[in-house]
């Protein structure tokens, strides 16, 4: 999709009223927070009904339909995606995707295994945990992969690194160690967290619709400083439609966004002929992004699940060493750690589903099939999977149970069969529910403290990085590291929650990562 803490992490001071009709402010956690919703409940109306907590969490069967259709199209990308990622760097012969030992995974095997296990580990979240979480291949984490297996590892051997990081993961939730640093958190960074993230969305959505590019000196406004070509013309319309949707409260509003500007996406490129963004002739600033929407030929594709199992658990520790092979796995075990900790903050705050303390109640489910997914992924050789942010744009259209991940994971499971057909959405007509998702979540920002700048600068630090580095840990590793040097400086120390020195540490390790590899 943790029980509440002692102290949070802050001082513990007075409190005063906010001005929303939330609850008193807490000054300790630096953050004010909103009472949560209560009114009579909901008498369930059958054994679906009761299992999911569907009428308890004030939702109905429509909506966690819609939600679960919702978040499949905005990260359905994934599926295409995450091949790409996996076999876009050159190994040391300079093939495109090749590992050191000159191997190169297979295309259709990543996009069907990708789908195979996004829609299996969905379900089970939805089962288990009972929560609108998806989960898939953690980006960020492949790409990370990808350059290990470019520079020193073969693909066998970085994903069994990949396992044990899954598995280490897992011994840390059973053992409550992972929830109870979720909750070591202070409130004042758990919103910072949701905020950044909020951005961070956004920015996934102006990037994949091509309005912001890398350029000179860091980023530049669609190509050449204007608003050029058709697919951003489309990502336009679709933003200006799902913004009018959403004002105006019609029901599944990102999803008709997103299925509306896909038709005219088509229809575009049927006309136009547009073509991609980088093909075999170069590149095309005004083509599309990732997926051209044209009407496949073949709706119908065999799956080839080959890469499953394909693993060597130990195979990188007698290429590398143990040492070096287990800063890799360290590495890899932080990235998604804590970008499970940023999501699961970000879509609980956004569907109101998060305790006073900013905790998510029932979070243990969650965490420990996030962590087996970690696991799974490795041993699919697809990379880590991990919850997704995306799930915030189902939360926004009205899931809040784990019957919308249930409806996710089918999805994904159809798409193994039907990857031709997932391929028509172009990001373009997906980005403007990210836009729009996150412009809900920044509002969370009215909760946060103002008046201690011990409290402002970690999580502007939080808030900041997470967009402007395109990562959710190291925004998080910011703020915390951030957190812990000011509130000793302000001799706060004391008030400090004694895992939040742990996770400083940890964090310091993290961003050392690079000369202790040189080193070792």
């Amino acid at each position: 999709m943790p029980q509440k803490s002692s102290n949070p992490g802050g001082a513990g001071a007075s409190s005063a009223p906010v001005a929303d009709g939330g609850t008193p402010a807490d000054v300790s956690a630096g953050v004010a927070t909103p009472r949560r919703s209560e009114g009579p409940r909901t008498k369930p109306k059958n054994g679906l009904d009761r299992y999911f907590e569907i009428s308890a969490r004030r939702s109905t069967m429509s909506r966690e339909l819609r939600g679960g259709v919702t978040t499949f199209f905005t990260m359905a990308y994934i599926v295409v995606l995450n091949p790409i990622i996996l076999t876009s760097i050159a190994g040391p012969d300079g093939t495109p995707g090749a590992d050191v030992e000159g191997t190169v995974l297979p295309f259709g095997s990543i996009a069907a295994v990708t789908a195979l296990l996004a829609g299996l580990l969905t379900i089970l979240m939805g089962v288990v945990g009972r929560y609108p979480f998806a989960l898939a291949t953690g980006l960020g984490i492949n790409a990370l992969v990808a350059v290990f297996a470019a520079t020193q590892l073969s693909w066998p051997e970085v994903m069994g690194l990949v396992v044990l990081e899954g598995l280490l993961i897992t011994v840390l939730v059973l053992t409550g160690f992972r929830r109870a640093v979720f909750e070591a958190i202070p409130a004042q960074l758990k919103t910072a967290i949701a905020v950044g993230i909020g951005f961070f969305l956004a920015i996934i959505g102006l990037a994949d619709a091509g309005v912001i590019r890398p350029g000179n000196p860091l980023i530049s406004f669609g190509v050449g400083g204007q608003l050029a070509g058709w697919p951003m013309l489309v990502f336009v319309i679709g933003l200006l439609l799902s913004s009018l949707l959403v004002v105006r409260k019609v029901k599944g509003a990102l999803l008709i966004g997103i299925v509306a500007t896909t038709v005219v996406a088509i229809i575009v490129e049927a006309i136009a002929e547009v073509g991609p963004r980088f093909g075999p002739d170069g590149e095309n600033e005004r083509g599309w992004a990732l997926q051209v929407p044209a009407l496949p030929d073949d709706v119908v594709g065999s799956p080839d699940f080959s890469l499953l199992g394909n693993f060597s658990l130990f195979g990188g520790f007698e290429r590398i060493g143990i040492v070096a092979a287990l800063l890799i796995v360290f590495s890899i075990m932080i990235a998604d750690f804590f970008d499970t900790v940023g999501t699961v903050t970000a879509v609980g705050a956004e569907g109101g589903m998060l305790d006073e303390k900013r905790n998510l109640p029932k979070s243990q489910p969650v965490l420990l099939v996030d962590s087996l997914a970690a696991a799974a992924g490795g041993a699919g050789s697809i990379s880590s999977n991990t919850t997704y942010i995306e799930s915030t744009a189902g939360v926004a259209d009205g899931a809040r149970t784990g019957l919308a991940s249930v409806v996710t994971g089918l999805l994904f499971l159809v798409a193994v069969f039907f990857t031709p057909l997932v391929a028509v959405v172009p990001s373009e007509a997906a980005a403007p529910a990210l836009v729009i998702v996150g412009a809900l979540m920044i509002s969370q920002i009215r909760h946060l403290a103002w008046d201690d700048m011990s409290l402002v600068i970690p999580a502007f630090l939080t808030i900041a990085l997470m967009p402007f580095t395109y990562s959710i840990t190291n925004g998080i590793g910011a703020g915390v590291v951030s957190f812990v040097l000011l509130r000793v400086a302000v001799g706060r120390r004391r008030e400090i929650h004694p895992l939040m020195w742990v996770v400083a540490v940890m964090f310091l390790v993290y961003f050392a990562l690079e000369p202790l590899q040189q080193l070792f």
